[in-house]
């Protein structure tokens, strides 16, 4: 891209973003990054690493993975291919919202089904980038927005998740859900950090995770960019993830807190509870959580303008899409054809 049109190279943004690149230049560079920026998010099926990486690695680096690096590929699809490549990201958009849409879906349905606890809080990771996928293909500023908003989010619920999984397997020793039960009775405060946070990830009114998942449905929704059935088929299929959130993560926590004492590990670990330092991290994690739940425009009006002039880029190029006969779409509305369902 620095290369195009020109015989001495220009890597600067705003010279990037100037270019009138050709639609199948475009259209190449766009797969190439989608691909690339694709593992990092993750996008399904490029995950297999995620689930691995945070098996193994140490709870900070569960936090810095799960709270700052895995929103990189989301920032970078807006920076890079939204914002440089609008041609392109026209004709890519449906595709993005069905890659999020699986996401979703999958990831909890796997997350579900596993029986560790780092995996499975990994997979939900994973699922809730399927919003931000969805967010970034909408052509909505409040759907846009709303994706920005999911990855500021989903940075905090997921340092804390990670955090607690830290926390207590230095506690217990075993990541095995099938070797916990009834430890509550001995931490009872970590049972309400737990609590708290799991709550915060299944997107509970008045937390941040519900308002980043109502602004990109309703972005989506109301996107007359798309036809009217291919919205009420994905918005349909991606509210199913709403409903596999709670179940997979309240199961978690019975499964981990409630039941019968495993007496072989209360016999062999020194279970204690929740520490001033651990309880100190965790509420400067939710202190931001219920501040945007409450008022998101605190976080919002940073990037709102940014969002607002990447959007009409993005339209504009729709609309002239339209003008070639990329899209079909009628003279009042111009409304981008989706895949066949």
């Amino acid at each position: 891209m620095g290369f195009y049109g020109t015989e001495i190279p220009n890597f600067e943004f705003s010279h990037l973003a100037a270019q009138d690149f050709s639609q199948k230049f475009q259209i190449l560079c766009y797969v190439g990054l989608l691909i690339a920026f694709g593992v990092k998010l993750p996008i399904v099926p490029l995950h297999t690493w995620l689930p691995d990486a945070h098996g193994e690695a140490t709870a900070p680096v569960h936090m810095l993975l799960a709270g700052i690096l895995l929103k990189m590929g989301g920032y970078a699809l807006l920076r890079f291919n939204a914002q440089l490549l609008p041609v392109a990201h026209a004709q890519f958009s449906p595709l993005l919202i069905v890659l999020g849409v699986v996401n979703i879906i999958y990831a909890a349905l796997t997350s579900f089904a596993q029986r560790n606890l780092k995996r499975k809080i990994a997979y939900s990771s994973i699922s809730h980038m399927g919003f931000v996928l969805i967010g970034i293909g909408s052509f909505s500023s409040l759907g846009t927005s709303g994706a920005m908003l999911q990855m500021v989010s989903h940075g905090l619920i997921g340092a804390s998740l990670f955090f607690l999984v830290g926390a207590t397997y230095d506690r217990t020793k075993t990541l095995k859900l099938d070797e916990m039960s009834g430890v509550g009775q001995k931490m009872r405060i970590m049972f309400a950090l737990w609590t708290a946070c799991s709550l915060a990830s299944l997107a509970l009114p008045g937390m941040s995770g519900f308002v980043s998942e109502l602004m990109v449905f309703t972005g989506f929704v109301t996107d007359e960019v798309y036809t009217l059935p291919f919205r009420i088929v994905m918005a349909s299929l991606a509210a199913i993830g709403v409903i596999l959130t709670p179940i997979y993560l309240l199961s978690m926590l019975r499964e981990i807190f409630f039941g019968k004492e495993n007496p072989k590990l209360i016999e062999e670990r020194k279970l204690i509870d929740a520490e001033p330092r651990e309880v100190y991290i965790i509420a400067c994690l939710l202190l931001p959580i219920i501040g945007i739940g409450l008022y998101p425009r605190l976080v919002t009006e940073s990037y709102i303008a940014s969002i607002n002039n990447l959007v009409d880029r993005n339209l504009t190029a729709v609309k002239g899409s339209v003008k070639t006969n990329i899209f079909s779409g009628t003279k009042k509305i111009d409304v981008l054809k989706a895949p066949t369902i």
